[in-house]
């Protein structure tokens, strides 16, 4: 059996996911698939990851389904279902995995643990900057002094969290703080998120159902959060952020006072 499914959120951007999977490329671990959760693609993305499926060293699955709003929480839980792996690592289609990203992620997991980590916001011009070749070859890796620089006097944000630690005392040191799940670099074993029933579905605009309601239901079934801060490392490539939607806020405030961890909108209806 595959060690790892990684389920790859995804939406229309192919120059970004040419960037993603070329980082996948380049992992350490290599006994892994990618399901590419589609929230609805154009036709000539779709005969895009056609094409690049053909070429990847590593088994890869396109699911999707049609356009029809915001419904990523649902084609994640289509990706869940689909995945070969007991063991499921989330990550977008915008966010760029370290090398060692999927053999951190597998080294670490645990039954009844989430592991997340984090991700540096990359600005337009260092994103702008990359192609495929240049992810392969390690450029982002290797010019952490370059992003260092563009995090004082220019736009990218969080660089500190681009810094891979191997050292055992400083991983422990920088993960000592308690961090909530980032929906982009989260890990768990597929049993546990199916205690919960996986995402839930009635989140149609982007934000806190990815991340902050999956964290607060695992929770409340006993699987807590652990921080995996400067060890899974991402680099996320850059966008204009969303505001966070008020009708996701009432939701997950409806949620909260429910005390509920399985929802009956997810995998099994």
């Amino acid at each position: 059996m595959i060690k790892a499914s990684v389920i790859l959120s995804f939406y229309n951007r192919i120059d970004y996911l040419k960037l993603v999977l070329a980082g996948f490329i380049r992992q350490t671990f290599r006994d892994f698939e990618i399901i590419i959760a589609d929230d609805g693609s154009s036709t000539a993305a779709v005969k895009e990851i056609e094409k690049l499926s053909q070429s990847m060293p590593f088994p890869l699955t396109h699911i999707w389904h049609e356009d029809k709003g915001f419904r990523k929480n649902k084609i994640l839980n289509k990706a869940i279902v689909a995945a070969n792996s007991d063991y499921l690592i989330f990550v977008d289609a915008d966010c760029i995995p370290h090398k060692e990203f999927i053999s951190e992620h597998v080294k670490y997991q645990s039954p009844q643990v989430c592991f997340t980590g984090r991700r540096v916001n990359l600005s337009e011009r260092i994103t702008g900057y990359l192609t495929p070749q240049r992810v392969k070859e390690g450029f982002l890796e290797d010019n952490m002094v370059m992003l260092i620089e563009d995090g004082t006097f220019g736009k990218s944000f969080y660089v500190e969290k681009g810094f891979y630690f191997q050292n055992e005392c400083l991983r422990k040191i920088f993960n000592k703080k308690k961090r909530g799940m980032l929906g982009s670099n989260f890990s768990i074993y597929k049993e546990d998120f199916l205690k919960i029933n996986g995402f839930d579905e009635r989140y149609e605009a982007p934000s806190i159902g990815e991340d902050s309601d999956v964290e607060y239901r695992l929770g409340l079934c006993g699987i807590g959060v652990k921080s995996l801060n400067n060890i899974a490392v991402q680099y996320h490539l850059y966008h204009i952020l969303q505001d966070r939607p008020q009708e996701n806020l009432i939701l997950f405030e409806e949620i909260k006072r429910s005390g509920k961890y399985y929802t009956p909108y997810g995998i099994s209806r």
